[in-house]
């Protein structure tokens, strides 16, 4: 069963994408940019601001899809910049410290909106969960 998780975006039919897309016990978060609420560019020039929103995004749809953050097992951070590495870093550990899902940093040369610094790709499975009140 293949189960879509939209984000209200204008873009997604006019593309053909979704926010993620949930098949089996995968999940597959799109590369997602720092767009505010308001569809304006979040904490312009600010990587760690604008890698924090993106994550914010990313939160959210792995929510909608009924998963949790522990349920991420890869991520993409794709930055104009590879020298801020270390910036994106420090939010993307905010999120995952504990969970410590595999994680790479690319440079890519731009994104479709030039004050976009970074984009976030996620990957999940769905975790076997101990049923409530029963010993793991």
């Amino acid at each position: 069963m293949r189960t879509l998780i939209a984000s209200g975006s204008p873009l997604e039919p006019q593309i053909g994408f979704s926010r993620a897309v949930r098949v089996g016990n995968m999940l597959a978060v799109a590369g997602t940019a720092p767009i505010a609420p308001d569809g304006s560019v979040a904490a312009p020039g600010d990587v760690y601001g604008q890698t924090r929103r993106c994550l914010e995004i990313i939160a959210t749809a792995i929510s909608d899809a009924g998963l949790g953050l522990d349920d991420v097992i890869r991520t993409r951070i794709m930055l104009t910049d590879i020298g801020t590495w270390r910036e994106a870093a420090r939010a993307h550990g905010e999120s995952f410290s504990e969970i410590r899902p595999a994680c790479t940093f690319v440079e890519v040369a731009r994104f479709i909106d030039p004050g976009w610094l970074v984009e976030v790709e996620a990957d999940c499975v769905v975790q076997e969960r101990a049923a409530q009140g029963s010993e793991v």
